[in-house]
């Protein structure tokens, strides 16, 4: 395969450990009611520090993106085809965006948060979000439902996306029989 027609390995790595955090925190937030009492607040503290990860990796892979242009999809695709990726794409990296500030923005207007200083993995304070952390605490409270819904929309988008995503990469793969695998995989040829 042509080098042109892959990602950098600098996109590859971004793309596959924004994959995993994700899965690892989906996996997080579906299992969290599992868990004995005394591990509920280790794992959404840990679930909280992976979100915020993946909001700077996401960053990070959009600049690397803006200053290193992804390869072009294949001409053998339709137009519809290459038009529904860009767009999937788009979509992908609003809602990648939308998930962890909707969550940081839903953990910042919780009333109790004061008791519960935010830090990433147990390392490094992190901040609330001033300007909805120093709301009257009623005007907080109902805040708070309305950015968890907010948040879990996001997540539901997310999935859906994830699933769209992985079949069409997997319909190029396997039924269109381009390397599409190739240009994201490490080592590939």
């Amino acid at each position: 395969m042509n080098a042109a027609a892959r990602y950098t390995r600098t996109a590859m790595l971004l793309h596959w450990l924004i994959a995993g955090l994700i899965v690892v925190n989906v996996a997080l937030a579906l299992t969290v009611d599992l868990f004995p009492d005394e591990l509920v607040r280790p794992v959404i503290d840990t679930h909280k520090s992976i979100g915020i990860t993946v909001l700077g990796l996401v960053i990070l892979r959009l600049l690397w993106r803006a200053a290193h242009r992804p390869p072009a999809l294949p001409a053998s695709y339709p137009r519809w085809e290459r038009f529904s990726a860009h767009a999937a794409h788009a979509a992908l990296y609003l809602v990648i965006l939308g998930v962890p500030i909707s969550g940081w923005m839903h953990d910042s207007a919780w009333n109790d948060a004061a008791n519960y200083p935010m830090s990433l993995f147990w390392l490094i304070p992190w901040p609330r979000l001033g300007f909805i952390a120093n709301l009257d605490p009623a005007i907080k409270d109902t805040l708070h439902g309305q950015l968890g819904a907010v948040h879990r929309w996001f997540g539901y988008g997310l999935y859906a996306l994830f699933v769209l995503h992985v079949a069409g990469a997997l319909k190029h793969q396997f039924l269109d029989k381009e390397p599409e695998l190739q240009r994201m995989l490490p080592g590939g040829r």
